[in-house]
């Protein structure tokens, strides 16, 4: 079976268009719904490294989601600041390995500029 552009409606509730076959859309869903069964996890944690990982993903949906979860779990603005800034200093870090990394893979002599 080829592959077909199709659009379906994912377990966040949003209309998403992807090249799936339906199979594939199945199992997605079926690997999505699992991360919400938990053995380690309390829902309040969950709910926080879901939001966490939507910024770092950059996933405006998904950020939603997990900010209107955030409310109706009763956590507070000063923990969701608290999953930024984590998020932020993770990011940072990131991007000035990944410049370090480009200097010295390309023997860049900084010093000299």
């Amino acid at each position: 079976m080829r592959n077909v552009k199709v659009i379906f409606e994912t377990s966040l509730g949003l209309r998403i268009m992807g090249i799936l076959t339906k199979k594939q859309q199945k199992l997605y869903n079926s690997f999505y719904e699992s991360t919400h069964e938990n053995d380690y996890l309390d829902n309040k944690t969950e709910i926080l490294v879901g939001l966490a990982a939507s910024m770092a993903m950059n996933c405006a949906p998904c950020t939603n989601y997990y900010l209107k979860m955030s409310k109706e779990m009763s956590i507070n603005k000063g923990e969701i600041f608290e999953v930024l800034a984590k998020v932020m200093a993770v990011s940072a870090g990131q991007k000035r390995l990944q410049v370090e990394e480009v200097i010295k893979n390309n023997e860049i002599d900084i010093e000299s500029y």
